[in-house]
């Protein structure tokens, strides 16, 4: 009985070579591998587990900043904050409290006291150490930060907290 042609070889028949059929497998394979890696990769607000509420932080999770660098934490819409660096929960002072003596003229200067500043237009909270401040200047090394959040709906005993670390130089 006679086979039938192999019609891609011009109706040669040739042996597989073993090695090309290994490599073509092992190629597969990689590729397979590669893009399982890339899909289950974590980047940004993923890997830094940066919870729903908070928009953005800055200092970010690993980063190196200057001894007078500002902590400052975006929260979404309809959120309260207070933040504690290095274990001390910093005083908040609501930049509406400041103004409620009225609306301050054009050019006109406003004393911002050395506290944490929570901005209820924004929904952010920063803080700039400084003198007279809680924490005057970050030492070099590795601080935490922690932030606590609530809807601005409940109250503190709801709040829900992040913790990151920076480190200043």
């Amino acid at each position: 009985m006679a086979r039938a042609p192999d019609w891609e070889n011009g109706g040669v028949r040739t042996p597989k070579n073993k090695q090309n059929l290994l490599v073509s497998v092992g190629v597969g394979i990689g590729l397979v591998l590669i893009l399982s890696g890339v899909n289950s990769a974590s980047t940004g607000r993923e890997a830094q587990r940066i919870p729903a509420a908070i928009e953005s932080i800055n200092p970010g999770p690993g980063d190196e900043v200057l001894r007078q660098s500002q902590v400052f934490v975006d929260l979404v819409e309809g959120y309260n904050a207070v933040l504690v660096i290095d274990g001390i929960e910093l005083p908040v002072t609501r930049l509406d409290e400041i103004s409620q003596g009225g609306n301050p003229s054009p050019g006109a200067q406003v004393n911002i006291p050395p506290t944490a500043i929570y901005d209820p237009g924004n929904f952010t909270i920063s803080y700039l150490p400084q003198e007279g401040a809680p924490i005057k200047e970050f030492s070099q090394g590795v601080h935490t930060g922690k932030v606590w959040y609530w809807k601005i709906t409940d109250d503190r005993s709801k709040a829900k907290s992040f913790s990151w670390e920076f480190s200043a130089n």
